[in-house]
Order: structure tokens, then sequence, then C-alpha cells
């Protein structure tokens, strides 16, 4: 989540990380237990400014690429991973079997074709290699990338719009798409991958940590150990591993 006013690309491609907190902290270790990240050849698919591509190039590898569809970002993310280009999700420019580790941050929900995005992924990981990604989850009670009303995109948290049948939520958030567990699945059938790890986690919530500490730091806690139990059903994100056979 993002402490900036919401940009042209809000209702697009969502808001990308500005800085790094305690969230992307923590979702960093997650990745760095499921997958291969020291001297590994990376790729973040979808790296917005690159929070993640940095990190990976600072403590962990320096075989670090990445993209994003708008070159507006890719400048900013180049500042650290040099090698990070302009590129569709669906159409890589990256040769079958290249990487080690694939990053997908709250990407998947934004691209046209979900399934092309994913079956890309799975050509340029090598044998062995990894995907971790993230995307939302479809049973989480705040839908966080606004919504349209009567034509007008209004930015920010709209509650239980994702609870609704899919002719009235796809009506009022058009633009960004949540998942089930079987809808995400589904989207690797057929693939050369197993499922290595899948669940749902809650989010850093570091903006209300800021401005409400005692409370907000309560909140995270509470909620770190629902992800341990049946209620992680209304965790934020998904968060699946893959590995390509």
């Amino acid at each position: 989540m993002s402490v900036h006013p919401p940009s042209d690309l809000a209702a697009l491609r969502g808001e990308p990380s500005y800085v790094w907190r305690a969230g992307q902290e923590r979702r960093l270790r997650m990745i760095a237990r499921w997958s291969r990240l020291e001297a590994a050849t990376i790729l973040e698919a979808g790296c917005g400014q690159g929070m993640y591509s940095s990190q990976f190039r600072r403590r962990f590898s320096p075989h670090v690429e990445a993209f994003d569809v708008e070159y507006a970002r890719v400048q900013v993310a180049r500042r650290d991973t040099p090698h990070t280009l302009v590129a569709a999700a669906e159409a890589l420019p990256y040769r079958s079997n290249l990487f080690d580790t694939i990053l997908s941050n709250e990407v998947i929900e934004h691209v046209i074709d979900d399934q092309a995005a994913v079956i890309e992924m799975v050509r340029v990981l090598k044998p062995g290699g990894r995907i971790v990604l993230f995307c939302p989850n479809r049973w989480y009670p705040v839908e966080q990338h606004g919504h349209y009303w009567r034509g007008r995109y209004h930015f920010g948290n709209t509650p239980l719009i994702n609870y609704l049948p899919d002719r009235w939520r796809n009506r009022l958030a058009p633009h960004v798409r949540t998942y089930t567990t079987r809808q995400l699945q589904r989207l690797f059938d057929g693939l050369p991958v197993t499922i290595v790890h899948h669940t749902r986690i809650f989010g850093g919530y570091d903006n209300i940590v800021h401005r409400f500490p005692r409370i907000g730091r309560w909140l995270r806690s509470v909620l770190y150990v629902l992800e341990r139990t049946p209620f992680r059903v209304f965790g934020l994100s998904h968060l699946l591993v893959v590995e390509k056979l």
C-alpha cells in the first residue's frame, strides 16, 4: 500500500511499492523461504518501481532482471536494477528455461490475459525453478483497488465488493481480478509444474501502524496468528509457490 496520492495509473495497474517497510520485508522472507535467491538468476515479473528486484540485487544475487509494462516505472527501477525492460507479461522477451526464481507480486490480477502470463512465466523458468506468486484473495473483506460507480473511478478501499456475484462485482471492479483458490490454481492446469505451497496471508498494514502504532501492531499480530488457523481464508493475498518439472 502506498502513502502517495493515487497516480494516473491506479485504476489500470494498481499502485506499486514506493517505500520499503515491514510488510515488504515480511514478504521477502517468504520468498527466500520458498525459493532460491542466493546467487540465483531471478526475474521480478511486473516490477513496478523495482523494490523487490533492488533488494534481490543488494542482498542475494547480481543476476537479477525485471520488467514492467509502464516505461515511467521501468525508468525508476533501472536505477538499482539495470536489466529492467519494458515488456508485457503475455510475451516475455527472455529465452526459455532461463530463471531459477520468478517473483510475481500482486501483478497477475492486472494483466490483460492472466493465463497467457502464467504460461510465459513457466516457459522462461528453469526445470526445478520456482515461481512465487502473490495475488488478491477473493474472500478478503475489502477491495483495495478502488471501484467504479456511474462511470467514475473512486480510489481506495471498498468493503464487501468481492462478496457479490460476479455479474455485479465485475461491474464495480472491472479493472482488477480477485481469485478463489480454484481459480488461481486452474491457471496452472496442464502446465509442467507442481504446486509446492499454497496459503493465504494478511498484509503488512504499515500505514495503520504508522498512524496508530499500538493499535496497528496489535491488529497485525492478531491477523498473523489467524494465518495459522482456518480464518486465513479471509487473508489479503494468496501465496502460491509452483516448481517446474
